[in-house]
């Protein structure tokens, strides 16, 4: 079954949105500053979407670890 690309689009901005935090918090612990954290994770959201979203595109063409559908048997 192949992917369409609005889904590989929303799976990208939902796993950005929750890496972004998880960069913005581990950001913040380290350096202590929230200014610093934002800015950090800021630039990272954009440059990690975009890796995501071909870094999914090219998985998808990809076949390894993919079955076919089975087709169900029909009794008459």
């Amino acid at each position: 079954m192949k992917e369409k690309r609005y889904r590989t689009l929303m799976k990208t901005i939902s796993w950005r949105v929750t890496g972004t935090v998880d960069t913005f918090v581990i950001s913040y612990l380290i350096t202590g500053k929230v200014g610093l954290a934002a800015s950090i994770s800021g630039v990272e959201v954009f440059t990690k979407m975009i890796l995501y979203y071909w870094h999914e595109r090219l998985w998808n063409r990809i076949q390894y670890g993919k079955e076919k559908p089975k087709q169900p048997e029909y009794y008459i």
